[in-house]
């Protein structure tokens, strides 16, 4: 029965039915439990946890977390401890308790060094960068941002370097300095037009024509959100009136 009930979640999960994916995922939880079989309900719980987060049920998902965890613990999975780590650290951002996230983000870097895992390491970087961003440590964030990109550059995470060098962009933006929030922007837009996201781009397009237009650049500013547009209009993005209305604003001060 436990198979079924993944099977079953999955695909509420898949079609967005969050209320049928956790009940599947109850059942496959209690199922798991009565066999005795520690791995498989680490593994269900923790997508009972996934579940339960993306419902905002901050607190069953972390009940579910823990859970996990002290099962990781017993059976010495140390990779799987530092994800669950990082798991109960972003839950607590998501929950608006950040200042409960950091000692988990900070084991859970101690054994992904001891692991030697740089592509959760890059990840990890970046998710306490954002934690130091939102909390005005602007030089501590940048530092950690830039370890983030060195990881992700040593596994060639182009994904991760794409976000990492947006969210720098961002933070570069919200201290003023445009320099060089222009140069990771341009890198972050570069590396999603390689991985051919082209939403993503548009929405680093969104942050570098801001940049354009505080330096009163208004021609790279609408070269910027003409392509915004495009993309908007290609995608039926839900920023496409307000682009649009921007770029028509814009040309009017041409």
């Amino acid at each position: 029965m436990s198979d079924n009930d993944k099977h079953r979640a999955r695909i509420f999960l898949h079609r967005g039915d969050l209320v049928q994916a956790r009940a599947a995922w109850e059942a496959a939880v209690a199922d798991d439990r009565t066999a005795g079989k520690p791995q498989l309900l680490s593994a269900s719980l923790g997508n009972l946890g996934n579940t339960c987060a993306m419902m905002n049920d901050f607190a069953q998902a972390e009940a579910c977390y823990r859970e996990v965890l002290q099962i990781q613990r017993t059976e010495r999975n140390l990779t799987a401890v530092a994800h669950t780590l990082v798991n109960l650290g972003n839950l607590h951002i998501a929950s608006e308790h950040p200042e409960k996230a950091r000692p988990y983000y900070l084991e859970a870097m101690d054994l992904l060094r001891e692991l030697q895992d740089n592509r959760g390491l890059g990840i990890l970087y970046a998710n306490l960068a954002l934690q130091e961003a939102r909390d005005g440590q602007w030089d501590q964030a940048v530092s950690s941002f830039k370890q983030a990109l060195d990881y992700h550059r040593a596994v060639g995470n182009e994904e991760g370097l794409a976000v990492t060098y947006s969210q720098l962009g961002k933070c570069f933006l919200d201290q003023g300095d445009l320099l060089r929030a222009e140069r990771c922007l341009n890198n972050a837009s570069e590396h999603y037009i390689k991985l051919g996201n082209e939403p993503a781009e548009a929405a680093v397009l969104r942050l570098l024509a801001t940049v354009y237009q505080t330096r009163q650049d208004s021609t790279s500013a609408l070269r910027c959100l003409e392509r915004v547009v495009s993309l908007d209009e290609r995608y039926g993005l839900p920023e496409r009136q307000t682009d649009s209305e921007d770029l028509t604003r814009l040309r009017r001060t041409e």
